[in-house]
């Protein structure tokens, strides 16, 4: 058991949002914005103060964080394999087992992981993680399993996805769960990043590069696109993607955020089959200069994001404020940000055009996923060696 532990009330500091004094940069490409809100939407100061307490550190590249039901605190996946309950107080657990065995290599581990719908009653949990496979191969996998009441371990583990084909590469797994309240499961999954292999976010025999939908126990529902069409993946919802890392469902639709190469991260808003270009066009280009695919950003029959950034703001987990601590924010979209760290924060107006874009405690570092606790704190993870859990409420 770790015992680099800090409580709620070791950290506290505040300090001003600090959008006033970010430079947003120099673009990597200059193609044009398909619509005017898609790009550089106002960069806004609320002028909310946050203050930053730290739940727990010395976490081991903590990638995701899921909040557990009243008093009970949180579980918290670290990439190097360990999924662990933290309590409110502080205390991490011991790990907790019956854990999938995942790859640790490259981008690959124990990634997101996500409480069922029904929790309270049934215990379960989704758990997504990069699967060693045979001869050095590996993919994204996820798994449902029962938490233990004690939080000690994990039972009836039951793996319902495996990534299609294999792959050598330990890159872009992409990884995010998220649930649409009917009944179904969405995972995201990347290319893999492989010589040859990002070509096939946009074949259907395939799971690289897609969102993928099951209901609950892992089936394939029959109003999937493609589902019970011979030599297709019936599991797919959409596909063209480079690396989603991040997912919320919103008003019907499922939205996700994924990494682009040199520019072109985009927030994408999903439908049902369609195709989201990747790597036949992209607001960004190769990261050695090179053009991607057709060298453009927009074709016909290929779906455009709702907001792209260039330069990349590297974007992992994301969130949809509901809480009650920041009654300006209700509704807007958080975003973890690798590089150059801290969260984002978008609001979105009508025809779900972003209206404006804030750059929060850019001194966290480099965030992997966000959440909202219970009360309205907005949650973080820090992806390093010596990770932290930290909770961000109004500031005096």
């Amino acid at each position: 058991m770790r015992l680099a532990l800090t409580t709620a009330a070791t950290l506290l500091f505040a300090l001003p949002a600090c959008a006033q004094d970010f430079e947003r940069g120099a673009r990597n490409t200059d193609f044009p914005p398909a619509f005017a809100e898609q790009f550089r939407a106002p960069l806004v100061d609320s002028g909310v103060a946050l203050e930053v307490s730290t739940v727990a550190d010395g976490l081991s590249r903590p990638w995701a964080v899921a909040v557990l039901p009243g008093d009970a605190g949180y579980l918290v996946t670290e990439r190097t394999g360990t999924l662990r309950h933290i309590a409110r107080d502080g205390t991490v657990s011991a790990p907790i087992g019956g854990v999938p065995e995942v790859l640790n290599e490259g981008q690959g581990g124990l990634l997101d992981v996500a409480l069922a719908p029904d929790f309270a009653q049934s215990r379960r949990i989704y758990l997504s993680y990069a699967k060693p496979l045979f001869r050095g191969r590996n993919a994204t996998a996820a798994s449902y399993a029962t938490l233990a009441e004690d939080f000690s371990a994990l039972d009836d583990v039951t793996e319902f996805f495996v990534q299609e084909p294999g792959s050598y590469s330990p890159m872009h797994f992409g990884s995010r769960i998220e649930f649409d309240g009917a009944g179904h499961v969405f995972v995201t999954t990347g290319e893999h990043f492989g010589e040859g292999e990002r070509e096939l976010a946009q074949e259907l025999d395939t799971t690289y590069g897609k969102t993928v939908r099951f209901t609950l126990d892992g089936a394939i529902p029959s109003d999937n696109p493609f589902a019970g069409n011979r030599g297709k993946n019936g599991e797919i919802w959409s596909r063209g993607h480079r690396n989603p890392q991040g997912a919320l469902y919103r008003d019907g639709h499922l939205w996700t955020i994924e990494h682009g190469p040199a520019g072109g991260d985009e927030l994408n808003r999903i439908e049902r089959g369609k195709n989201y270009g990747w790597p036949v066009i992209s607001y960004g280009e190769n990261y050695n200069g090179s053009p991607v695919g057709a060298n453009a950003a927009v074709q016909d029959g290929l779906e455009q994001p709702v907001y792209f950034w260039d330069p990349v703001i590297a974007p992992s987990g994301m969130t949809l404020y509901d809480g009650a601590l920041f009654g300006d924010w209700q509704g807007d979209i958080f975003i973890a940000s690798l590089n150059p760290g801290g969260i984002v924060r978008l609001s979105l107006g009508p025809n779900d055009r972003v209206t404006e874009e804030e750059r929060l405690r850019m001194d966290l570092g480099r965030v992997r996923d966000v959440a909202v606790d219970r009360d309205g704190a907005i949650l973080a993870v820090t992806d390093s060696d010596r990770g932290r859990l930290v909770r961000l409420t109004p500031g005096g």
